[in-house]
Formats: C-alpha cells, structure tokens, sequence
C-alpha cells in the first residue's frame, strides 16, 4: 500500500510540473544558464583565465633539478699510449634562472590577455542577448498565435449558433437546404482554422523549447500575459539608443577589447628588438668511481666526495637579437595588420547594431500604422459584421453575406494582433538596445 502512494505522489509531481507555465524570465534565465553555445563560451573564457594565470607567473624565476649516472668501460688515451678506464660517475644539480629585463615584455603580455580575457566576456554576453532576443521573439509568437486562438473560437461559436438557427428554419421550411449547407460548410472552415491556430501555438512553443535545450516538449506552456490594447510609447529617439547601444553593447565591447589587445601584441612583439637579460644561479656536486685498477679501497666514499666536490655558481646571461633574417619586423607588421583587422570588426559591429536599432525603429513606425488602420478596419468590419446579421435575420441578405462579413471581421481581428505583437517586438528591441530588460 505504501508504495501504491509513492507512485501516486509521484505521478502528481510530474502532473504539477507539466502543468507548470515559464514567464518569459523564467525562459531567458534558464537559457542563458543552460544553453550549449553559453556554455563553450564559457569554457572559452575559462582558457584565457587560464592564460592569464600562466602570464603572470612568468615573473617568478624557473628553478630545476637534474642528476645523472654514466657508467663507462673500455681504454682511454694516454699520451702515446692508452689506460684502462672502468668509471662509474654520479652528478646532481639544482639551477634557478630569472628574467632580469626585456624592455617589459611581461608586463605587456599580460596586459594583451587582459583584453582577451574582457573580450572573451563580452562574448559570454553577447551570446546571452542574441538568445534572450530570440525567446522574446517566440514569446511574442506565442501569446499572438494565442490571441488567434481565442479569435477563432469566437468565430466557431459564432459559425455554431448560426447553423444552429439554419438547422431549426431549414426544418420548418423557411429556409432552403442550401441555407443549412453553406452554414455547416462555414462551421467546418472555422473548426479548420481554430485547429490551426491550436497548431501554430504548438508550433511556437516547441521553438522555444528548442531554443532552452529541454529534453521533452509536452506539456510546455508559457504564462498567459495581458498586453493592453493601448500600446506603449517608444522611450528614447534613434540618436540616443544608439549612443547607449555603441556604449553598452557586449559585442561592441569585445570588438574594442580586441583592437587593445592586438595593439598590446604589437608591443610584445616589439620587444624582440631588445636585448635579454637573464640572472641565473645553481648548486652542483659529483661523485666519480674509477672501477679498474683495484684502487676502490683508496677512493673517498659516495657521501665524501659529494662534500668536497660541492660548488655553486651564479651569472648573467645577455642575449642580443643581431639578425634574424627579418622575421621580427614581418611580425610586427602583421601585428599591425591585426590592429586593422581589429578596428574593422568594431566598425562592422557598429554598422550591424546602428542596422538594427533603425530597422527596429522603422518596423516599430510602421507597425504602428498598421495597426492603427487594423483598428479602424477592425471596428467597421464589425458594424458591417452587425448588420449583415440584422439583415439576415430579417431576410434581406443571404448567409453568404453573413459568412463574407465575418470572416472579414475575424481576419481584421487577426491584423490588429499581429500589428500589436509586431510593434511590441520592435519596441523590446529598440529598449533592449537602451539598456532596458527584457519584460512584458
């Protein structure tokens, strides 16, 4: 019994969760945090991190150890003659070198993975807004595809009462078969579109789900948001989003990040023009076995000789560039061909956003009209709507009229929505790129 309510509980959890709705909060937090492409990005800047780290370390000296072992066997020169030389030899050592000056190349590459570093952020970020734009658009689809819906079910209970009233004359005999006909076939027409309105909100909310990356797409639904018939306003003028745009935008950050960083590698680069110097100091020591002869009793032990051959040793190492077949200086100029490519990509960036926010602004513009006039189309479709009902209703208009009007009606309600929706979208865009959250 006890596992019978388990699987019970168990089951309405999973009910609870399928009946779950995502506000579009909910949609772009879980995206941003769960999206493939924001997690390689991420691991992308866990890399330069990494870079950073091993940048900065650089200042520390290096320090190694080394020990050896030969055995040799066989005669060695001796004046005219030869010797034989059975020897066992043992050495170990202990050496640190430090880099003393080149014209702060240290300094300069980290500074250059310090842009990376920022760049590979921003990165991060733009990945981020490119999804979120994405799930409000869907979100947007969504909730329009709904409001067809619900247009449509009006004009199926619309269709129902009216071949109702046609079934009932038609019976009596005050209507001809005809009559009956045409409303049932105008009953089946708005079944057929409410379907496929039903499947164009499943159609939409399997795109966002595509776009979170879940696992399953049944039973995914998003929150059911008021948008008011009054449509906002916009907030900023073209000039001003932009201003915000080309200050705030996280690709036109790493576009900048990226030109510093190619001009900090130029400056790495030019310092293999320089001298380098180097400090450097080890501890050595040596045991040495002569194995023929029959002189081992007289040889000092592994330990003695290890004490008396004991030495250390420090220096300075100055290394010159004089001539290297030119290559330094190709570098430097395709380092500087880096800078160039750099500042290109910024001013690509800033033609894509400024692209952008005028299309937003032009869309907004006209979807505005548009949905003025689907207003005024709206409102006179449903007097004509009204009328042609009267009139059949009296019997001096037929139901083809009635079935014209509203389907009329229904198509200027459908406009109103879609212009309503795509003003809202527009409108999102041109606040996002002002610096303004995405809500509803």
């Amino acid at each position: 019994m006890k596992k019978v309510w388990i699987i019970v509980f168990g089951l309405s959890c999973l009910g609870l969760s399928a009946q779950k709705k995502w506000s579009l909060r909910e949609c772009v937090d879980y995206a941003v945090e769960h999206n493939l492409q924001v997690i390689q990005n991420q691991y992308s800047k866990q890399i330069q991190d990494s870079n950073l780290k091993m940048a900065k370390k650089e200042y520390l000296p290096s320090v190694s150890a080394s020990m050896g072992n030969n055995v040799s066997f066989g005669q060695a020169s001796l004046g005219t003659g030869s010797i034989r030389n059975d020897r066992y030899s043992n050495n170990a050592g202990l050496g640190a070198d430090i880099l003393l000056y080149n014209n702060g190349r240290l300094e300069k590459n980290v500074r250059k993975i310090q842009f990376d570093v920022e760049a590979s952020q921003y990165d991060i970020e733009t990945v981020k807004n490119d999804i979120s734009l994405q799930i409000a658009q869907q979100y947007l689809t969504v909730l329009l595809n709904k409001e067809i819906v619900k247009i449509s079910q009006s004009a199926v209970e619309n269709a129902q009462k009216q071949y109702d009233r046609a079934k009932i004359t038609t019976q009596v005999g005050t209507t001809a078969q005809t009559v009956l006909a045409e409303a049932e076939s105008a009953l089946a027409r708005e079944k057929q579109n409410l379907k496929t309105a039903e499947i164009n909100v499943g159609r939409a909310l399997f795109a966002i789900v595509q776009l979170l990356q879940l696992p399953d797409y049944k039973g995914f639904d998003v929150e059911d948001v008021n948008v008011s018939e009054t449509l906002p306003s916009q907030l900023k003028s073209v000039d001003d989003v932009l201003a915000t745009a080309y200050e705030n935008q996280p690709q036109i950050k790493a576009a900048e990040s990226r030109i510093k960083s190619a001009e900090a590698q130029t400056e790495v680069t030019r310092t293999r023009f320089w001298p380098t110097l180097t400090a450097n100091a080890g501890i050595s020591s040596f045991y040495n076995n002569l194995l023929s002869g029959g002189g081992n009793a007289s040889q000092p032990s592994f330990f003695q000789q290890y004490k008396d051959n004991f030495g250390q040793n420090i220096g300075l190492s100055l290394n010159v560039p004089i001539f290297n077949k030119g290559i330094t200086r190709l570098q430097v100029e395709q380092s500087v061909i880096n800078q160039n490519v750099a500042k290109n990509t910024l001013e690509q960036q800033k033609q894509t956003v400024r692209q952008n926010v005028q299309k937003a602004q032009f869309d907004a513009d006209a979807n505005y009209e548009t949905f003025l006039a689907a207003v005024e189309t709206e409102k006179s479709t449903k007097l004509a709507l009204e009328f042609a009902d009267k009139s059949y209703a009296a019997g001096r208009s037929t139901i083809y009229d009635v079935n014209v009007a509203r389907n009329n009606y229904a198509n200027a309600q459908g406009s109103v929505a879609q212009a309503k929706y795509n003003y809202l979208f527009s409108l999102k865009l041109l606040n996002f790129y002002s610096g303004i959250p995405l809500t509803l």
